[in-house]
């Protein structure tokens, strides 16, 4: 199938740039090319676009979408936590801004081949770089029970953890869990009815913890917002959207630090560690999709976005 992606808060994101057409701008997760292509047509010849993403579908997709736009564009193969040396491949010191939309894509969760979505059934993989070697598979079938349980509470925030890495423990000893409705069935068994009357799908949360682990994908992020803030020109912006509490968190307190680095004691009466603030940030509290973005894409429902810029 296509690679198709609804763009998010895409105007928020444009407006969030602060766009100079003559600048340089990263897509650290190029997706579709939605948000990149709305970029594109805001830079002049003399501008630069730069699109990042770790999944060859991405790639191939963004260069059909963007080879018309009038702007300077590079595709890169690559995970957004590796753009300071990717950037230093093309002799690139400092860049106006950077877009980083987290989580899954649209076309990764609508391909069911590719094992991210609990509504398909596929093999267990929820690789965003088909290339690496950690699978879905691997950590259902060879996590150990309290290395399961932790990961489903951690990146899943789900109170059934325990009983859903007792579960698939127990069934794994018959044979292994291959594809992605046995492990959701398996979670079904796990989760008592009365939970199961409430809320969302009772496998959305553990094929979030699952996919995030496969992934590595909360590890990367304060690192990369560090070295991005390093990228940015003065009067730079970086602008991120996430999806889920865990992420926001993360880039939440990444901004703090950023904006206030003293580590000072409160009591002192000025500072002494001299630690600058490096950035400012734009959004005291996140940007949050309208009413009828929601209506029109509803998996913008729970998206995040928060613009901080280098002084």
């Amino acid at each position: 199938m296509g690679f198709h992606h609804v763009s998010v808060l895409l105007d928020e994101c444009i407006e969030g740039l602060n766009i100079k057409e003559d600048g340089i701008y990263v897509d650290g997760t190029l997706g579709g090319a939605g948000h990149s292509k709305e970029i594109s047509n805001h830079l002049s010849s003399q501008g630069r676009l730069i699109g990042i993403d770790q999944d060859i579908d991405a790639i191939n997709a963004s260069r059909k979408r963007l080879k018309d736009v009038s702007c300077q564009v590079d595709l890169i193969e690559s995970n957004f936590s590796h753009m300071k040396d990717q950037l230093q491949r093309l002799d690139i010191k400092e860049v106006d801004g950077v877009l980083l939309d987290l989580g899954v894509s649209s076309h990764q969760l609508d391909e069911a081949s590719r094992g991210f979505s609990y509504m398909h059934n596929a093999p267990l993989d929820m690789r965003m770089d088909q290339g690496a070697d950690l699978t879905a598979y691997e950590v259902v079938n060879n996590y150990g029970e309290e290395e399961l349980d932790l990961i489903i509470k951690n990146y899943g925030e789900d109170n059934w953890s325990k009983r859903i890495a007792e579960f698939i423990c127990r069934y794994r000893k018959d044979k292994p869990i291959e594809t992605t409705y046995e492990l959701v069935e398996i979670i079904k068994k796990a989760v008592p009815k009365g939970a199961r009357r409430d809320g969302p799908h009772p496998a959305k949360r553990t094929f979030q913890a699952i996919r995030i682990e496969v992934n590595n994908e909360l590890n990367i992020i304060k690192n990369a917002i560090f070295d991005i803030v390093d990228l940015l020109k003065p009067g730079g912006r970086l602008c991120i959207i996430t999806f889920h509490s865990l992420e926001d968190r993360i880039v939440k307190q990444a901004y703090r630090e950023l904006e206030n680095p003293c580590t000072c004691p409160r009591e002192f009466p000025v500072c002494v560690c001299n630690k600058k603030s490096k950035v400012k940030v734009i959004t005291r509290k996140p940007i949050s999709p309208t009413d009828e973005e929601i209506e029109h894409n509803p998996r913008s429902r729970s998206a995040k976005l928060r613009v901080l810029e280098k002084k």
